[in-house]
């Protein structure tokens, strides 16, 4: 979804006034950054330094992504410094609003996104590392284990039978139809592992939720970005998308242990987020059914990645 909007130069001219005006940061470049999955994203250069500026318009997410300043905030004042340090406005609040967008700036952080088998360990040992900070009073969503994100999905399949016809939507129209007894299948196993979750908060901790696709790699130095939807959790929400190798799940709990947390990962947890996680990014790609790259997409996510975690899942 990175740059699905394209930006004239008057509108990058009136970006850049509208920093220096609420940031008293003086730009002299703006150039767009292909960071991040949502929202606009833009690396700032001024005489002092670089920045990070990230703008999020969807009424599905900039919710979310206001809320989860914060929380970005609450772990950089418990000594976590592998996150983006948030850089406040001239009236010291943590973000703002353009043209109803809401916008943060981020100190930069060089290097590139990396993920492979050798950035787990870094990955993990960050993950429990911000485990180990107290939620206390923070004002964070917690995980309910509903089976919302399957609910949202069919609902918005039904929007989509109804909705304009075209190549792209008769397309992924067709691919639901062929899924659609496994769909209902994934649909039913989502509903008996929420269930089977349910009524147990023990061992919840601030998640990132994607942070597998989302490290850096600077040198000898890692970070975590984009913490754009941190929720009170348990650690299966940050450990499911690994679930099929041994050596991962391994290194996980290795991690946990070297931190001080005691906790062995839960099958019933981590089967409840494959089949969550699976039905969300359906969502997701409904939601932003505006590109015929969309229906390609669908068409090859019942082929893809996902596909291992979910046969990890039916083996409980």
């Amino acid at each position: 979804m990175y740059s699905s909007v394209r930006r004239d130069a008057a509108y990058v001219a009136r970006l850049a006034d509208f920093i220096r005006r609420e940031y008293r940061l003086a730009p002299t470049a703006i150039a767009p950054a292909k960071r991040g999955f949502y929202g606009e994203t833009w690396k700032l250069t001024t005489a002092s330094g670089r920045y990070f500026v990230k703008l999020d318009a969807s009424e599905a997410h900039k919710a979310i992504y206001e809320r989860s300043f914060p929380v970005i905030e609450h772990l950089r004042t418990h000594g976590v410094d592998f996150i983006s340090k948030i850089v406040k406005t001239a009236g010291g609040t943590l973000s703002t609003r353009l043209d109803g967008a809401v916008l943060g700036v981020f100190d930069w952080i060089d290097g590139e996104h990396i993920e492979s088998d050798e950035t787990k360990w870094p990955e993990y040992q960050m993950i429990a590392k911000v485990y180990t900070v107290p939620a206390g009073t923070l004002a964070i969503r917690r995980e309910d284990f509903s089976a919302s994100s399957a609910d949202c999905f069919f609902v918005l399949w039904g929007g989509l039978k109804h909705g304009p016809e075209s190549e792209a939507s008769a397309r992924t129209l067709a691919v639901f139809e062929r899924h659609r007894a496994l769909l209902a299948h994934r649909a039913e196993r989502l509903a008996l592992f929420a269930g089977l979750c349910q009524g147990d908060t023990s061992h919840f901790f601030i998640t990132h939720g994607d942070a597998g696709g989302n490290l850096i790699q600077d040198g000898g130095k890692a970070y975590l970005v984009d913490w754009d939807d941190p929720v009170l959790a348990p650690p299966e929400r940050d450990a499911w998308v690994m679930c099929p190798h041994g050596w991962a799940m391994d290194a996980f709990h290795a991690a946990l242990r070297r931190n001080g947390i005691h906790y062995a990962l839960h099958s019933e947890r981590l089967a409840y987020y494959c089949y969550h996680s699976f039905f969300f990014y359906l969502t997701e790609y409904l939601e932003g059914f505006t590109q015929a790259e969309t229906a390609a997409e669908i068409e090859g996510y019942f082929d893809g990645w996902v596909e291992g975690r979910l046969a990890y899942a039916e083996s409980f």
